[in-house]
């Protein structure tokens, strides 16, 4: 890259590590679209490599916390599964005989209990690392052979379905989806709250005296920014609703259906989840002392502790919050299924983790992004769906998967000795 490469890119704000990571994407996407006939970039493909990605990046998000702090959590995958085996037996068995079969709070029940549970057991894991020092490895270790053995104990093994109509929307498919009309909406409202928010950094890094971008550069990034929230949307929108899904809805809204009524998926309820959780999850890395503390402490323990920073409870908040995420993404996996069975959430722990690393999240703690965690897990699925999409059998994706993951970290480690980050 030469010298006036550089000072655009400096004068833009983009790291190359970011945008390594997005040209790994697009290549991805490129090479299985050719291998496919163009199948692959199809706007069905991407609808369900959105709605397939959502689960594990929601985690990915609250693992940057965790590594960031310079723990592991390897207990993700089976938390997933016991909570969302909890939760669906809540929903089939349990609920429907105090409330009422299909009563309408069974699916706000569901969701914040799966909420409530991933809090609690991420508090307790992390309390056994903060307060009795424990080494992370050890607790999470253990905490993934608990979680998968009590999976199989609340129900002894059976699958647990249907699950409450309204808690099937939150998993996405034809019904769980914004629509047109209000998917538009929703990039409209997102892009401006983009560039709102690209304006108000710029305002009060102004305010307090520090460099900004040039007007140039700032204008840039809202139109791309603003072009590729608009862009996915169309995409989106793009994807018609099947004929049989296409009866169902109409039956359930009141409307006849006839042979040239045609409708279009529009952001599936998973991806608007993600894209919540990751905006959240950026304010509370960027904008919050919490955040600050969390970065602090994995950058130097002894010193954020000197400096008055109460560690302990920090690794606490750390794993609370890493299982809340958890509760959210089993929600999403368990809806998207419709059923539950003993096999969910099985090595769910390796892809967040391998989601974060390949985001840019050191191993070594102190540093990490939100944005990079989204982008690996989306790296990640849409290296697993193009593979099964050309035939690759499965032993043979987990050896690629390995090998990227262990390439991605040998990038990451070269491009930090170069830039002495």
């Amino acid at each position: 890259m030469d010298n006036s490469a550089k000072k655009t890119l400096a004068k833009l704000g983009l790291d190359a590590r970011l945008l390594g990571m997005i040209a790994a994407l697009f290549i991805i996407w490129i090479v299985f679209g050719v291998f496919t006939d163009g199948r692959f970039l199809s706007p069905r493909n991407f609808f369900n490599v959105s709605v397939q990605t959502a689960s594990v990046a929601v985690m990915a998000t609250g693992m940057v916390f965790v590594i960031v702090t310079r723990n592991i959590d390897l207990s993700v995958g089976s938390m997933l599964g016991f909570i969302g085996m909890t939760v669906a037996a809540i929903q089939v068995q349990w609920l429907p005989q105090v409330l009422g079969l299909g009563h309408w709070s069974i699916w706000i029940i569901a969701a914040l209990t799966a909420i409530a549970m991933g809090a609690l057991l991420g508090a307790f894991q992390g309390w056994i690392i903060g307060y009795l020092a424990v080494p992370a490895f050890i607790v999470t270790l253990g905490g993934f052979l608990v979680y998968r053995g009590a999976m199989w104990w609340v129900t002894k093994g059976q699958t647990q379905a249907p699950l409450d109509p309204v808690f099937r929307l939150l998993g996405g498919g034809a019904e769980g989806t914004l629509g047109e009309t209000v998917s538009w909406i929703f990039g409209l409202v997102a892009a401006f709250a983009a560039v709102a928010l690209m304006l108000l950094s710029r305002r009060r890094k102004s305010s307090h005296g520090f460099s900004v971008k040039p007007v140039w550069a700032e204008g840039i990034l809202m139109a791309i920014s603003v072009g590729l929230i608009m862009c996915f949307v169309w995409i989106m929108n793009s994807y018609p609703i099947p004929k049989g899904a296409m009866k169902r809805i109409t039956a359930a809204q009141g409307i006849e259906y006839t042979d040239g009524m045609a409708w279009n998926h529009g952001v599936a309820i998973p991806v608007v989840i993600l894209l919540i959780v990751a905006l959240v999850m950026t304010i509370i890395a960027r904008r919050s002392r919490f955040g600050r503390y969390v970065y602090a402490t994995g950058g130097n323990p002894e010193a954020a502790e000197l400096s008055g920073i109460n560690t302990r409870l920090l690794t606490v908040k750390v794993f609370a919050l890493m299982g809340a995420l958890t509760g959210i993404a089993s929600i999403i996996a368990s809806a998207r299924l419709n059923a539950v069975d003993v096999g969910l959430g099985t090595l769910d722990e390796l892809r967040v983790i391998a989601a974060a690393v390949i985001g840019g999240t050191a191993l070594s703690g102190g540093a990490g992004t939100i944005y990079g965690a989204v982008i690996g897990a989306l790296i990640m699925q849409s290296l697993q769906s193009g593979m099964a999409s050309v035939g690759v059998d499965a032993p043979l994706q987990n050896i690629v998967v390995g090998i990227v993951l262990v390439f991605a970290v040998w990038v990451d480690i070269v491009y930090r000795r170069r830039t002495g980050a």
